[in-house]
């Protein structure tokens, strides 16, 4: 495994990450909310990578993983800058950028930024603008009133937490209501029985990106996670036949 690196950023605050060298283009997991970069697809992606001889980078959001900071101070926003300035410290050239749940929405916006330097994107779940279509409108009035949202989760130990500034920083980002100017060859693997990512999303994300080549890849008896074996051999596949 890659050796840990704090790279930090310009107000000092250290980000965690491992990366990877190898051939190009290098691939860049991007963590889904309260998620980090040794959860089982990335550590997969990465196995992976070392056999073909692949250049990788994993990185934790600031106040996720081993990142500095507080958890509650991250917003849609800053994690998709915490991103950008890793790949922009370690990946001079193109990349390929995989992101699961909210890191797929993390993913279109670096590629919508990145331009040209994408060669591709794949989303594992990809949840973009769930702060519009992910919470109630009791809950979105419980976040305006109190500031935050604490509920139960079944994808940890620690409850999820979201802040007002997170919401407002997702509904300024918002991606779904016009047309995504990504000409990259994008893949979508989606589960169909994710209680969390309405399935349709996927057609969503794939009709609103420009680019033509466009994949929407349906697990019938998919969820949420993917991370099964069937599930990331899926994805290893998918990333393997990007150019």
């Amino acid at each position: 495994m890659p050796p840990l690196q704090m790279i930090a950023r310009a107000d000092g605050l250290r980000l965690a990450c491992r990366y990877r060298e190898g051939a190009g283009p290098a691939i860049v997991f991007l963590p889904g909310y309260m998620s980090d970069m040794d959860g089982g697809k990335a550590l997969a992606l990465d196995a992976w990578a070392a056999q073909e001889g692949r250049a990788m980078l994993r990185l934790d959001y600031a106040g996720c993983g081993a990142s500095e900071g507080a958890f509650t101070d991250g917003t849609l926003a800053s994690w998709r800058d915490d991103a950008r300035f890793l790949i922009d410290c370690f990946v001079p050239g193109e990349v390929i950028l995989v992101g699961s749940s909210m890191g797929g929405w993390i993913a279109l916006l670096l590629a919508r930024a990145l331009g040209a330097k994408v060669r591709g994107l794949v989303g594992i779940a990809a949840a973009p603008d769930f702060t519009q279509w992910g919470f109630t409108d009791d809950q979105k009035a419980v976040l305006q009133s109190e500031g935050q949202i604490v509920e139960p989760t079944d994808y940890g130990d620690q409850p999820y937490v979201t802040t007002r500034a997170f919401w407002e920083s997702g509904q300024a980002n918002r991606l779904l209501d016009a047309a995504i100017p990504i000409e990259a060859p994008v893949r979508l693997v989606q589960g169909q029985a994710d209680p969390d990512v309405p399935w349709l999303t996927a057609l969503t994300i794939a009709r609103r990106i420009s680019s033509a080549d466009v994949q929407t890849l349906l697990v019938k008896d998919g969820d949420h996670r993917l991370s099964r074996p069937e599930d990331i051999a899926l994805l290893l596949r998918t990333v393997a036949t990007l150019p």
